[in-house]
């Protein structure tokens, strides 16, 4: 079969979530198939092979952020140009369906082409898109359900995005993403130790300034208590200055963002609890990653963090309200507790081996 990924930002170019998605998905199902994806052209010139998998950009690459925020115009140019550039002869395309607009361009290349179509949500913002950005979010809202009626076929990332699907009238199978677990068994962990790492984007959504209150509260009890965070973003400034404000800049170092996966990865195996107060939460990925070296994760109770699906209390991690008191008082608990296997045999479900096993299946109803 000659599949297709349409999504403007590239791994290894952009790291996101969604990008090492398709990046992994790709390569494993191109060894029994054709795949293709088309992207903005983050690489110097021409098409390019990327483990198997053949890139195709569209158009430039372009900033993705204005003022923390994902660009309009870039989604708008995106979809524009992939109105000429989806070529070549493929029979399904899989649409991420952020940044919403190039759904429509391949709506138009699959009713000329004949060609099988699928969207793949991450999130379903709904009413959410009133709070990013007012009034102004009605018109996200009016395109996000515009794009829910493209296609019968759709795909969610987790339970929540698929029920959160289904209260507008949508069926999605669930096809979550995953990790190459025996390659992060692999990596060796590092000299730096700390007791609390955070890893993503440095985002408001984020919630990372919960991590250094949390390390505040934590202090009179661990003086020497240790914080990594690991990544960059809009916040990272007001995160350094909190920590300043506070008087625990000794407790938390700022690793900024790192080229190289498999660094990230070190750093948690020579840390005792992975951190994650984002509200705002597509899967995350970065929760099997923790559990895959044997951390036990902190994560916070709400509607649209899709994370708190992928802990079992008490047995790889813990939820808890968005408060940096429940925080600590969860890091400590599970700083007391050997929850290393049941953290690893947790992450071991969610292989890529037994995903891709699930998108094949999905792609023999096609």
């Amino acid at each position: 079969m000659r599949i297709a990924f349409v999504y403007d930002a590239v791994y290894p170019w952009v790291k996101g979530g969604v990008e090492r998605r398709i990046y992994e998905l790709g390569r494993r199902l191109s060894r029994r198939h054709e795949v293709y994806w088309f992207g903005l052209k983050w690489w110097s010139s021409g098409e390019r092979n990327l483990d198997g998998i053949m890139l195709h950009g569209v158009g430039e690459g372009r900033p993705l952020y204005v003022n923390g925020k994902r660009s309009i115009s870039e989604a708008l140019y995106f979809g524009l140009k992939l109105l000429s550039g989806l070529k070549h002869d493929i029979d399904f395309m899989d649409v991420q369906a952020f940044p919403y607009f190039s759904c429509f361009s391949s709506k138009v290349r699959s009713m000329t082409a004949g060609v099988c179509m699928a969207v793949t949500w991450h999130e379903l913002w709904n009413s959410y898109w009133f709070e990013y950005m007012g009034l102004k979010g009605l018109a996200g809202w009016v395109v996000e359900r515009a794009v829910l009626k493209l296609t019968p076929m759709h795909i969610a990332v987790s339970d929540v995005t698929r029920r959160s699907l289904e209260k507008v009238g949508v069926h999605a199978e669930v096809i979550p993403n995953g990790i190459d677990f025996e390659h992060i068994a692999g990596v060796r962990g590092s000299g730096e130790e700390s007791d609390m790492v955070f890893a993503g984007r440095l985002v408001k959504e984020k919630n990372v300034d919960l991590i250094i209150k949390a390390v505040r509260i934590l202090k009179d009890s661990i003086p020497d208590v240790k914080c990594m965070i690991i990544g960059d973003g809009p916040e990272k400034q007001a995160l350094v200055s909190l920590s300043e404000q506070l008087g625990v800049r000794e407790n938390v170092v700022f690793k900024g963002f790192l080229e190289d996966h498999d660094d990230v990865i070190a750093f948690m195996k020579s840390s005792k609890v992975f951190i994650l107060p984002s509200t705002r939460e597509g899967f995350g990925i970065v929760v099997l990653e923790a559990n895959a070296c044997g951390l036990p994760v902190i994560t916070v109770r709400h509607e649209r963090n899709a994370a708190c699906s992928l802990v079992e209390e008490g047995l790889n991690g813990f939820t808890c309200p968005v408060s940096p008191e429940k925080i600590a008082e969860k890091t400590l608990e599970a700083m007391g507790r050997n929850m290393r296997q049941t953290c690893v045999n947790n992450a071991s479900k969610y292989d890529w081996s037994s995903i891709i096993r699930l998108y094949e299946d999905f792609l023999k109803k096609v």
